[in-house]
């Protein structure tokens, strides 16, 4: 690692951080503090001592060093993530936003939903299993400190090349930490990407979502309200796992052959949690829980400090009280632990014995360790007075920890290649030019570990545990029925919610901008295909090292472009992440901004699959297709190119998409559709042939380039299918909302396969073979 501090200090530091009190900090300002190896600045330790008015002790210190890291205050982004706050389209649905623990939207008067992305990276290359899992058990408890019932979730992997050796430990490891953690809770993973580059090599994402379903009147919210309120710890026991997460692990880059002396990864537990969640939920609903915060990244340190500052009080804290796996801790470990499935309660004095009582019944751990207090009358809020064994540790402004850390004007430069990268076209690459090379080339790309099958991961996870999941993999967007509704009519089915995560981290390389609106983009469009409604976004922006002018200026362009196309297309950013050091030495990732877009169907019985089923239907294309070839999947996977200048974006084009398969869903006139993207239409006709292995024999337009029309990338474009007898006022439909369409062909069992009229024909065990064999020839 690197940075301003090198793990391998870790332990030392922990050895010199024995206890200090704050009366012996006050006694010996001169003593030499370990500030940076945790991270911290020089200016940085000179504010802290500003603030304090003296050194700080040991353990503040590693508070500060945890809530002023990258990972926690956000230093080098929040200039730029105030463009969200700026630009987000008026919402009358958004109850919570960002600054919360993850965004919440009303989809009816009495019903809301909560979703947020959140990353897990660096853990989950140092222990992949555990680094992923506990990355589901995190995001997971997000949802449920709002006050929600988790009902699903989906993750958003990258990884170095699929044929380098570490892959193949990480890779698999991964996958069985979500397999695991997510099957073990109960809650189906609905969908989301595997993509495989060589830029993450050393440095794979693993982004996790989840979502969550609660009456609107149940919302909670995190502040540590009412003076003489106790604070509960319910769950886990603490111990040493994940020490140093947040503010080393999280916050620095990789070096090309560091992988000892790094924190530790945190361990999870889904029992534990799923016993959480309902200890939680049962709490909520009898009225016992003033706030609630979850410990994930930074632990007690983050839960104390941000309970506290939200409501603007204080709050004293015996940390000897907090149960503990390893009686050796010392009270800075205490507070650094990332000890999973806790969750930190704000509780009126006579509500304390229920709270217990239901801990107990669901045989979760529960202690009272503090109390709620008053602010300062100077004002400014209240004083954070932590205690181990009646002395006194940390003494400091609870908002000054976590509000008032460093803001960072990175500075900014665009990279000097970026003229001759968009120079670079990917247009004028040679390309098939028989009918023979077209077939081999559909054949090579479906084959390809980007666009290959993935079911040899899909099938670890557990799709349809609760018996609500209406869409998933491989569905353009991952459908969940929602309990409870539109049972009263039966005329009206039940509420539906469709989700979806995309990110092209070739498009945001050539151009940022474009490319973080591409992203949005084409999640948008997977949720507008099944024809759900799209009402509401999340990010996880992931970039290289903030000390680089040139990812800062990578950052602030996609930030820019995802405000701007949220604007236009009425989807308000409700919260997110952001994970910077996501480098190997000097070797950044691509620039990958991973947006997820949350929709809502009136009813769910009317969602629109993937896939050619029905013999007799009639395929048609939406929107128009362009040379636009640059940065696309057939450029890298069959020439190992990347230059010129992505697709262009038509958030217009979207919108009017996404009426049209609103319209036609309701009134049956599709029954199915698959959005364009990587792989263009080629991919598309493969994936919709193989579905439910039924042909397919499709013409292209007399005029068309086979070539550009089979693998270009152009967006705002989908295929569908029609059942015969609709094709007329399908047509009206588009042209109403000046959506250019194209028949192609028919659904046609009797074809075998995928049949571009007079230029080839491929089987269906062709087409299988070659999508089918890819991941289990790598990792099975």
């Amino acid at each position: 690692m690197t940075g301003k501090h090198e793990a391998a200090d870790v332990e030392q530091v922990d050895q010199e951080l024995n206890l200090d009190t704050v009366e012996i900090a006050a006694k010996t300002p001169d003593e030499v503090q370990p500030y940076a190896e945790l991270g911290l600045r020089d200016d940085e330790y000179a504010k802290i001592r500003e603030i304090l008015g003296r050194r700080p002790t040991g353990s503040e210190l590693a508070m500060y060093s945890i809530m002023w890291s990258e990972h926690c205050s956000y230093k080098s982004s929040k200039v730029h993530l105030r463009k969200f706050g700026e630009k987000n389209p008026t919402n009358t649905r958004m109850l919570a936003g960002i600054g919360e623990n993850a965004g919440v939207v009303a989809i009816t008067d009495e019903l809301a939903v909560t979703f947020k992305v959140e990353s897990h990276n660096h853990p989950s290359y140092i222990e992949p299993h555990q680094g992923a899992a506990t990355g589901v058990g995190g995001i997971v408890r997000d949802i449920l400190a709002m006050g929600a019932r988790p009902i699903a979730v989906m993750d958003t992997l990258r990884f170095g090349d699929a044929e380098h050796p570490d892959t193949k430990r990480v890779l698999p490891g991964v996958v069985s930490g979500i397999s695991f953690y997510g099957n073990c809770l109960g809650l189906p993973n609905i969908g989301g990407e595997v993509v495989f580059d060589a830029s993450y090599q050393g440095n794979p994402l693993v982004n996790a979502l989840s979502v969550g379903v609660l009456p609107a009147s149940r919302l909670q919210n995190k502040a540590a309200s009412g003076v003489g309120n106790v604070v509960v710890l319910l769950g886990q026991k603490t111990g040493k796992d994940g020490i140093g997460g947040v503010s080393v692990l999280a916050s620095a880059t990789f070096e090309d052959d560091a992988t000892d002396n790094r924190p530790s990864v945190q361990v999870g537990d889904p029992f534990v949690e799923k016993l959480l969640i309902e200890s939680c939920l049962e709490m909520y609903d009898a009225g016992l829980v003033v706030g609630i915060q979850d410990l994930g990244g930074a632990g007690l340190t983050c839960a104390l400090s941000e309970t506290a500052a939200a409501a603007e009080l204080g709050m004293y804290v015996d940390l000897e009280r907090v149960p503990l796996r390893d009686a050796t801790m010392e009270p800075h470990e205490v507070l650094a632990s990332e000890s999973q499935e806790r969750m930190l309660l704000i509780v009126n004095p006579s509500k304390v014995e229920d709270v217990l009582a239901v801990a107990e019944k669901w045989g979760v751990l529960a202690t009272a360790i503090g109390t709620v207090t008053a602010a300062s009358p100077e004002g400014g809020g209240g004083r954070l007075i932590i205690n181990w064994h009646g002395q006194t540790v940390v003494d400091c402004p609870p908002g000054s920890l976590a509000d008032d850390g460093p803001v960072y004007h990175r500075p900014i430069k665009e990279p000097n290649d970026r003229a001759l990268i968009a120079a670079d076209r990917a247009e004028t690459l040679p390309r098939p030019s028989t009918d023979a090379e077209l077939r081999e080339t559909v054949l090579k790309m479906a084959a390809t570990p980007n666009l290959a099958d993935k079911t040899w991961i899909t099938e670890q996870y557990d799709d349809m545990v609760g018996g609500n999941t209406a869409l998933s993999m491989p569905d353009d967007a991952g459908v969940l029925r929602l309990d409870g509704t539109g049972a009263v009519d039966p005329n009206i089915g039940p509420l539906g919610i469709a989700l979806s995560t995309d990110g092209n981290g070739r498009f945001a390389r050539l151009d940022p901008y474009t490319g973080a609106q591409l992203a949005i983009a084409e999640a948008y469009r997977n949720v507008a295909v099944t024809g759900a409604t799209p009402i509401a976004a999340s990010d996880c922006l992931n970039f290289g090292s903030p000390e680089d002018p040139h990812v800062m200026w990578q950052f602030a362009q996609a930030v820019e472009g995802l405000a701007d196309a949220c604007a236009q297309l009425g989807v308000p950013i409700t919260g997110g992440n952001v994970s910077f050091y996501n480098q190997t030495g000097m070797t950044a990732i691509h620039p990958t901004p991973v947006v997820a877009v949350l929709g809502v169907l009136d009813d769910v019985r009317r969602r629109v699959p993937m896939g050619f089923a029905n013999d007799g239907d009639v395929i048609i294309l939406l929107g128009e297709t362009f040379a636009e070839l640059s940065g696309s999947e057939w450029a890298w996977s069959q020439h190992g190119h990347l230059g010129g200048i992505p697709p262009a974006v038509d958030l217009a084009g979207e919108m009017a998409l996404a009426a049209v398969m609103k319209r036609a869903a309701e009134v049956e006139h599709v029954s199915a559709a698959h959005d364009l993207s990587d792989g263009g239409l080629a991919q598309a006709l493969v994936e919709s042939v193989l579905k439910h292995g039924v042909g397919a024999r499709v013409k292209l337009p007399d005029h068309a380039d086979p070539f550009v029309w089979l693998f270009a990338e152009s967006t705002a474009r989908a295929v569908v299918c029609l059942p015969r007898g609709h094709e007329v006022a399908f047509g009206a439909l588009c042209d109403e909302h000046g959506v250019p369409w194209t028949p192609l062909g028919i659904v046609d069992s009797t074809v075998g396969g995928l049949e571009i009229v007079d230029h080839f024909q491929i089987p269906t065990g062709e087409l299988r073979e070659a999508s089918e064999g890819t991941l289990p020839r790598l990792f099975g």
